[in-house]
């Protein structure tokens, strides 16, 4: 019988890799979203500009190209999107939902926890208040887009890493 550990390491390998591919279609539908909002509110989306503050605060965004930056955004977005994921792994199961209800759940707490609290607290983006509601609905809806993609991800990637883990411990022990 697999040990506490690793049932919990499998599920924040699967929260992570259901995170990193949730991001992708989060981030389309954000860039969609982006070119529908009026003229004036189409200024940078959140990944952007936190990133470009988190290099700033390091001294580094003076170093970066254009390329850089964006190559930069991209890491950083899809690096919080798999974090988010990982935890989300861990909380899960405890919640009696279907995966995609308990995703969006997720994604929402995400959305509100990081714009309401963590980034502005961090001095890395200002609150969502200050922000044209149509902008906070581009991205409530990039977060529901990404829970709903993690929720319906992380169970099938939980059982692909337990069967990788699995006939990686069998060929050890042919091995051996």
């Amino acid at each position: 019988m697999p040990s506490r550990t690793r049932i919990d390491t499998s599920k924040i390998i699967a929260g992570a890799l259901g995170g990193l591919a949730a991001t992708a279609p989060m981030t389309l539908a954000m860039l969609a979203m982006h070119r529908a909002l009026p003229r004036g509110q189409r200024y940078p989306l959140p990944p952007r500009k936190v990133t470009m503050n988190v290099l700033d605060a390091l001294r580094l965004k003076r170093h970066l190209d254009e390329p850089q930056r964006k190559a930069a955004t991209l890491v950083s977005h899809f690096g919080y999107g798999t974090v988010m994921g990982a935890i989300y792994a861990l909380l899960a199961p405890r919640v009696r939902l279907p995966g995609v209800l308990t995703g969006v759940t997720w994604g929402l707490i995400v959305w509100t926890a990081s714009y309401l609290g963590l980034l502005p607290a961090a001095d890395l983006h200002e609150p969502a208040t200050r922000h044209p509601r149509e902008r906070n609905a581009l991205m409530i809806v990039a977060h529901i887009v990404w829970g709903a993609a993690l929720g319906l991800l992380t169970g099938p990637a939980e059982q692909g890493v337990q069967r990788a883990a699995e006939v990686a411990a069998r060929r050890a022990t042919v091995s051996v």
